[in-house]
């Protein structure tokens, strides 16, 4: 058996109907987010770049807490804002 070729869809599945699901781990096992993690990062990085800090972000805060507390004054006044047109609902 070649192992530097990739394995078809058939392969896989032959290896795994054989495989005992009974029989303990080895003690050496790794778990599969610790190999995968020691080649390359779960998600790649321009599907999921990084966290990074808000620095000098802080002026979205108060306006997307404006804009959801007037759309909630509109609803607890039984007011319609569909379509962009204020009236009563």
């Amino acid at each position: 058996m070649d192992l530097d070729a990739p394995l078809s869809d058939a392969e896989l599945t032959e290896l795994a109907l054989a495989a005992d699901p009974t029989v303990p781990l080895d003690d050496d096992a790794v778990p599969m987010s610790v190999h995968l993690g020691q080649f390359a990062a779960s998600l790649p990085l321009w599907y999921m770049p990084p966290a990074v800090a808000r620095g000098g972000r802080s002026w979205k805060v108060p306006v997307v807490v404006a804009i959801v507390g007037a759309f909630l004054l509109i609803e607890a006044l039984g007011l319609c804002n569909t379509y962009g047109t204020l009236g009563w609902a």
